[in-house]
């Protein structure tokens, strides 16, 4: 997703604790305990296209900050977790595999690095 689309939906959930969401153009959502936004189309008013939003996909690294306590120590994990692997991480936590609190979960795309 590109950035000037995700601000537009950081836009639009920071709209809807401040309005009435049936004052927004693209109405909050709430589905299985979340709020969500439907996007129908880009910036240029285009359908997406499933094949390149999965190849954009596929290429996207999150690196996940986990915040851990050891004693009296607090320390910061920062795992690289590819895109295909992001659902069996987050429910390592669940299965009580990895431990700790969520902090972050930044996005990046590896090949980008020099």
């Amino acid at each position: 997703m590109t950035e000037e689309i995700s601000k537009k939906v950081i836009n639009i959930f920071s709209k809807h604790n401040k309005t009435n969401s049936r004052d927004l153009e693209e109405p909050v959502k709430y589905f299985a305990g979340f709020d969500y936004v439907k996007l129908i189309h880009d910036n240029n008013g285009k359908k997406f296209n499933a094949e390149k939003l999965k190849k954009y996909a596929q290429s996207c690294h999150y690196i996940v900050r986990v915040m851990r306590s050891v004693g009296d120590d607090v320390f910061l994990y920062n795992y690289d977790v590819p895109n295909e692997k992001l659902f069996d991480f987050i429910k390592s936590f669940e299965n009580n595999t990895l431990n700790g609190t969520i902090i972050e979960i930044d996005k990046y795309f590896p090949d980008g690095l020099a």
